[in-house]
């Protein structure tokens, strides 16, 4: 880049990942490799049922493919270069860096706003049924995701060119596993103002305003639900949506913990919760949802070629 030789004397940085410890490096590169794998396999699993079994051709199951898609992208932008930094060297190119640090934020944010689209999806669903195929008609899902996906890769685009303006000219040492803004603003030896309000404004914007719309979806649903008189009506209708409301807690309750906080309060502690909502909840995805859903579970076994075989009557 030519903004790199201009105003940083930094060519890469030096991601000191989960654990200094070489005796730690083999072990964890297993555990991650393992994630990595169950992950990819578990979510394209999703992606496959969905698409071969015309059943699951609804908008909740379309919904659900692409957040298994999105699911797929996220990790592969992460774990790979996590194997790598086990194995081997733990540097990474300015450009790399902040080539990874946009595909983080642009799918990460894509994650938060597909949940609040099924959530709204589960909402129609329960609510107001009667209007459920107009209102969720193929169009506006489409519509949905593509906005879904548009959004968050513009506020990435952002926060990467803001990150671009400042200089780097000490150390190069990121005490993280991968390239996040906070652990790499504070490296920056010029003012990181401008970065701050923007991350503390808009950011807060496009990751609450997701979980506002899930939040409103769900008091809403709760309201309707308690209204029903039967104990299995009410059964099946929380059932529908305890995967999800089971995701949504997983996946904000660590980014939160995360990202609300001021930078200069960022330490090593927050790693944890990152490994949750970047690696752990999109492994975790597919075995969740699949759990207590027959139709899923039907479309699976009718992908893996196990039906259960029918009994002829004696």
């Amino acid at each position: 880049m030519e903004r790199l030789n201009q105003t940083s004397s930094v060519s890469e940085f030096i991601l000191l990942g989960l654990s200094s410890r070489p005796e730690d490096q083999k072990p964890l590169f297993i555990l991650f490799l393992i994630i990595f794998l169950v992950t990819v396999i578990g979510n394209l699993f999703i992606i496959l049922a969905v698409s071969s079994d015309p059943q699951l051709h609804t908008p909740m199951y379309f919904f659900l493919s692409v957040l298994s898609f999105t699911d797929i992208c996220f990790t592969t932008t992460i774990v790979p270069r996590m194997l790598v930094n086990f194995l081997s060297h733990k540097t990474i190119s300015y450009a790399g860096c902040l080539t990874q640090m946009y595909f983080i934020y642009a799918l990460g944010n894509t994650d938060s706003c597909l949940l609040a689209v099924m959530a709204f999806d589960r909402y129609v669903a329960i609510c107001d049924p009667f209007h459920y195929v107009t209102t969720m008609s193929h169009r506006r899902c489409v519509l949905m995701v593509t906005f879904s996906c548009s959004l968050p890769h513009l506020h990435s685009l952002l926060h990467t060119l803001l990150l671009n303006q400042l200089t780097f000219c000490d150390s190069n040492v990121v005490h993280h596993f991968l390239c996040d803004i906070s652990p790499l603003m504070k490296l920056s030896c010029s003012p990181t103002l401008i970065n701050e309000i923007v991350i503390m404004t808009e950011g807060p914007v496009l990751l609450v305003t997701p979980f506002l719309c899930i939040t409103f979806s769900y008091i809403r649903i709760l309201i309707m639900v308690l209204k029903i008189p039967s104990t299995s009506g009410k059964h099946k209708a929380f059932s529908t949506c305890g995967s999800h409301l089971t995701v949504v807690t997983l996946f904000y309750g660590s980014i939160f913990y995360v990202y609300l906080q001021p930078v200069s309060t960022y330490t090593i502690r927050d790693h944890v919760a990152t490994i949750v909502y970047t690696v752990l909840s999109s492994m975790l995805n597919p075995f969740i949802y699949s759990l207590r859903n027959k139709d899923l579970n039907r479309g699976l076994r009718k992908l893996l070629g196990r039906r259960k075989p029918q009994t002829t009557p004696s």
